[in-house]
């Protein structure tokens, strides 16, 4: 029975890969830089964590013995603090190249991206076709694969965010973007399980593109259509305020977040992602699907709507605690402090111990917002901003009881900032 090992088994293509191998009866290897609670959704597939970059040739031998095909979906779009462009794309790939030249893997089914043999105008593209160098001057039976823009059940990145904007009923209408030629993920991982046939054509480099040619907006109204939504108002956006956008992204990915608004994307985009697919449909027999006959095939379901209208309520929501929390430690510290002292003070506590109490909890609530800010601490210091604000409440009770039907509500504030950290621990998962 094949044996085969998908990098990047958690991703949007990947996991799909994954999950129609192992149906198929494949014993499938999910390799990932961080698995969470992927070995629990799929028993099946037997999971293990190694990275394109950390993970050297010695040790992707090592784990892809008795494996006859690897699988490469990861990627990134940009560098950050858990992405390097360099080592995923390409050194990365050579190590994972020569460890499977080591442990006897013979065939390679390797993600690329739409139109970097013909330009490269961004790292990101860059990168990927170093990669696809490394891994065409290599021994192996390689294919390269090349999608557009993969639309499918599940959303990341560029998918979630026409999502996310197909549920506004205002429409903003970024500058210089491109055309697409969206690609359905179910023909992406047909192309795959092709591909992994025995005898099927290899050393050869295929792009996948949809049979419809989209510019962005039309595609989002597509999917606001399915939703079941009227049009939008559209209005465009001046090219300063998304050049604002795109920078603020970038900020977002320097504290480990992963927003597909960025300056990659922006370049990315400008240029588009049309391709041919005449090539894709004489080797493989695939007819592409069109984007609006898999969403019929679909209808849109409540849940749906819930993340189309969450997406982007999330970076507002997560945004907006971590500025609460830091301007609460500022005041705190600042210019609240007397008032702080006044209130303890009526509350019967001496003043080394209530200043001790404001300036320390002036602190807890600085490192709290902090925390919140950076993705990878996040979850723990919404957790913990969870538990001083009980604490808040309960200490309140106790010395301040009155603040309870004060006309301001300074107490009865504390159960709707909790409810917002409960909805930003629900929706802190991108996939």
């Amino acid at each position: 029975m094949d044996r085969i090992a998908i990098i990047g088994a958690t991703g949007l293509i990947g996991s799909s890969i994954a999950t129609a191998l192992a149906t198929r009866g494949s014993r499938v290897v999910g390799v990932a830089r961080h698995m969470g609670c992927a070995p629990r959704r799929h028993p099946a597939i037997e999971w293990t964590a190694a990275e394109l970059g950390r993970t050297d040739r010695g040790e992707w031998k090592i784990l892809l013995k008795d494996v006859t095909a690897v699988v490469n979906c990861a990627g990134a779009l940009q560098d950050g603090p858990s992405d390097d462009l360099e080592q995923t794309h390409r050194t990365g790939l050579a190590d994972l190249v020569a460890g499977c030249s080591a442990a006897g893997v013979k065939r390679f089914v390797h993600f690329s991206a739409m139109g970097v043999d013909r330009a490269t105008p961004t790292r990101f593209s860059a990168t990927k076709r170093a990669g696809d160098d490394v891994l065409s001057a290599s021994e192996l039976d390689w294919i390269i694969l090349r999608p557009s823009v993969v639309l499918g059940p599940s959303a990341y990145g560029a998918s979630a965010l026409i999502r996310g904007l197909s549920s506004l009923p205002y429409l903003p209408v970024m500058p210089d973007t491109g055309a697409l030629r969206p690609v359905a993920l179910e023909d992406v991982v047909a192309t795959v399980e092709f591909f992994l046939r025995p005898g099927a054509a290899t050393r050869l480099a295929v792009e996948l593109a949809g049979p419809e040619r989209f510019e962005f907006v039309e595609l989002v109204r597509l999917y606001r259509s399915w939703l079941g939504l009227p049009r939008a108002v559209e209005f465009a956006i001046p090219r300063w305020l998304a050049a604002l956008a795109y920078l603020s992204g970038d900020l977002a990915g320097r504290l480990g977040w992963r927003p597909p608004v960025r300056s990659n994307a922006r370049q990315e985009v400008a240029r588009g992602a049309i391709g041919d697919d005449a090539e894709w449909k004489s080797i493989t027999g695939i007819k592409p699907r069109r984007i609006g006959q898999t969403l019929e095939s679909r209808p849109a379901s409540v849940q749906d709507h819930w993340f189309a209208a969450l997406y982007l309520l999330k970076p507002v929501v997560i945004g907006s605690l971590a500025i609460f929390w830091i301007g609460s430690g500022f005041a705190s510290l600042g210019p609240g402090l007397p008032t702080g002292m006044s209130l303890m003070g009526q509350g019967g506590v001496a003043e080394p111990l209530a200043k001790l109490v404001i300036v320390g909890g002036g602190v807890a609530d600085l490192l709290i917002g902090m925390g919140i800010a950076f993705r990878k601490s996040a979850r723990l210091a919404m957790l913990a901003g969870i538990g001083v604000s009980l604490a808040y409440a309960l200490a309140g009770s106790v010395v301040t009881p009155w603040l309870w039907i004060d006309p301001l509500a300074p107490l009865l504030k504390i159960g709707p900032v909790i409810a917002l950290m409960l909805v930003g621990l629900a929706t802190l998962r991108d996939r």
